[in-house]
């Protein structure tokens, strides 16, 4: 069974555009024109990925991806005119997976969503298999199955890439790991663009680890290390 799309974006011919190039990839599709429709028709197809505009007729797309991640974390990748640093801070901290910018090209829309279904899929193998698995890390508590993640005992909300970043950064924890080696491992693919997508998701994992946001040390030139101190 082909994995589906829902696009929604206000522009007939964008649609069809973006549906064409989708269908060339093996990509199933459905539509939305409005960010109302786009939640119904979410609840009522549960489709594998969203491919989702910001400025649209009633619910605008943040609203929209606010609703989805009520209801499921499948990959939600923001089409948008909007290119300011805090409109994407909003977006990836509502459970936004990644970014395409207006203009773009069809083609490498339709790999990045392939690419984010495939991260997807291998990011619920792996929450399968590790079913109940604990990391625990000095006052750190990951637990894998639920998300969850407990510091000093006090839980701590993250986006789902915020979680796996911090996952992957415990993991690895005293290794050097270059902005590439994290856009490969985290986000899974090879990222077109500049790697201030992994600084900004650091600088909110930062925020949210409050005073110990220290672990996540920044080595100029090199990337970032994790080291938790007590």
């Amino acid at each position: 069974m082909r994995q589906t799309v829902l696009i929604v974006e206000d522009e007939r011919k964008l649609r069809e555009l973006i549906a064409d190039y989708l269908e060339a990839e093996g990509l199933a599709w459905i539509e939305a024109a409005n960010g109302d429709d786009a939640v119904a028709l979410f609840r009522e197809a549960a489709p594998d990925l969203v491919i989702l505009d910001i400025l649209m007729p009633g619910l605008d797309g943040y609203d929209v991806c606010e609703e989805i991640r009520k209801l499921s974390d499948v990959p939600i990748l923001f089409l948008t005119a909007k290119s300011e640093e805090e409109d994407k801070l909003l977006g990836y901290d509502l459970g936004a997976d990644d970014y395409m910018t207006k203009p773009f090209s069809p083609k490498v829309l339709a790999a990045k969503a392939k690419a984010l279904l495939r991260r997807y899929e291998s990011a619920k193998l792996e929450r399968k298999a590790a079913e109940s698995r604990r990391v625990e890390w000095g006052p750190l508590s990951i637990e894998e199955s639920s998300r969850e993640v407990l510091l000093d005992g006090r839980e701590v909300s993250l986006s789902p890439k915020e979680f796996d970043l911090l996952l992957y950064f415990v993991s690895h924890r005293n290794i050097v790991l270059s902005r590439d080696r994290l856009l490969e491992h985290v986000w899974g693919y090879d990222y077109d663009g500049d790697a201030r997508t992994v600084d900004t998701h650091v600088r909110r994992l930062r925020q949210k680890l409050g005073d110990r946001a220290e672990w996540v040390a920044t080595l100029r030139g090199n990337g970032y290390r994790f080291k938790v101190t007590p």
